[in-house]
């Protein structure tokens, strides 16, 4: 902040608001950022911030700049908070074996890394209640093609592996949806959904759709459910140890970063707003569960959402995303999922990314999105 004040005070000298001429400042040349009223100095500061916040976020593809971000301190989970973070899938977390990483949330939710569980612990937990967990994923338009084979493949492979599995496939065209050969006690069911004329319609009536299908048969025969993005694939064990009443994911571009940076939706207009002092992480939609219910609270919350600022003529920046994010922010998680869950190899190598769960595919926009 000391090197803000001065840079502001030189901004000032050079443009005639802070001169002085034989000793003297000359008066009726400009007021010292000092003297301007309490309102002008919050909006002065926050056009600062902003600026300096956009040439971070254009700077930040930088591979070289990026990489700075690992000094950023993620903070430490209190001690007399760890003996609270446990759950019947977990157990007792391992906290010690994670101690370059947070570990917690500031309202004692656990944050899972690797390491921190015995995925043997969650799998006994999850086979004891005989659980069943659902999977959903949407496949519209060219993302069909390009990455759902290759989805439900890693997923026989790696999700879930031993439990009873549902997988529910939310497609414009059900026909086209390849043949699986499933493993014991796991189905695959294919709903049809109307075609969108833009992508950013898909994105946003997913919510509504989940909402519909969490009240049907998908929430009848599920006690678990995971929403993903199908443009990913899962490179190893996604486990009981996920499993929560509502559980977020870190956003594995973001979850270095200061809360003020993050990008959320400011458009006071829509209903996904927070203000700068608001919000705890950035969680991505392109993962996130928990139970019925509580799915049920979160896609109406969003659902809603949408459907207001589509009244108002206003559009969230990251469409379910934001909404997602201040669902989050007014209804906290109760298992938040470190960004092992769910990474993106462009990021670069990182030393507190051991093991990743699910990793994002190449993104080819201009090829499934025209």
């Amino acid at each position: 902040m000391a090197l803000g004040v001065e840079w502001g005070l030189s901004w000032l000298r050079s443009h005639g608001g802070y001169r002085k001429q034989e000793g003297q400042r000359q008066r009726g040349q400009g007021t010292p950022i000092w003297a301007l009223p309490r309102a002008k100095k919050r909006l002065l500061w926050q056009l600062l911030l902003t600026a300096f916040g956009f040439l971070g976020l254009y700077l930040y593809r930088l591979g070289s700049l990026r990489s700075l971000e690992v000094f950023i301190p993620m903070g430490i989970c209190p001690r007399a908070t760890m003996p609270l973070l446990r759950d019947n899938f977990t157990g007792v977390l391992r906290h010690w074996a994670r101690p370059e990483v947070l570990t917690c949330t500031s309202w004692a939710a656990p944050i899972i890394w690797d390491g921190t569980f015995d995925p043997q612990v969650a799998e006994q937990e999850a086979r004891r209640q005989n659980l069943t967990i659902g999977l959903t994923v949407f496949a519209v338009g060219r993302y069909l093609e390009k990455y759902l084979e290759h989805f439900l493949d890693s997923a026989e492979q790696h999700f879930m592996v031993g439990q009873s599995v549902v997988y529910y496939v939310f497609t414009d065209r059900p026909e086209a949806v390849p043949y699986m050969t499933l493993g014991q006690g796991r189905l695959l069911r294919v709903e049809r959904v109307p075609q969108e004329n833009r992508w950013q319609d898909v994105s946003m009536a997913r919510m509504r759709t989940l909402h519909e299908a969490l009240g049907g048969q998908l929430g009848q025969e599920a006690d678990y459910v995971f929403c993903l993005d199908v443009d990913q694939h899962f490179t190893s064990n996604f486990g009981p140890e996920t499993l929560a009443d509502l559980v977020a994911q870190l956003h594995a571009w973001h979850y270095h970063w200061p809360r003020w940076l993050l990008p959320y939706e400011r458009d006071k207009r829509s209903a996904a707003a927070l203000s700068f002092g608001e919000g705890d992480f950035y969680y991505h939609a392109a993962l996130f569960g928990g139970s019925v219910a509580a799915l049920r609270k979160l896609t109406a919350h969003c659902a809603l959402g949408q459907q207001l600022d589509s009244e108002r003529g206003v559009e969230a920046i990251w469409h379910d995303e934001s909404h997602l994010n201040k669902f989050f922010w007014l209804y906290k998680p109760t298992k938040v999922l470190s960004p092992e869950f769910c990474w993106d190899l462009q990021i670069g190598w990182r030393t507190e990314i051991h093991t990743p769960r699910l990793l994002w595919e190449p993104k080819e926009y201009a090829l499934v999105r025209n």
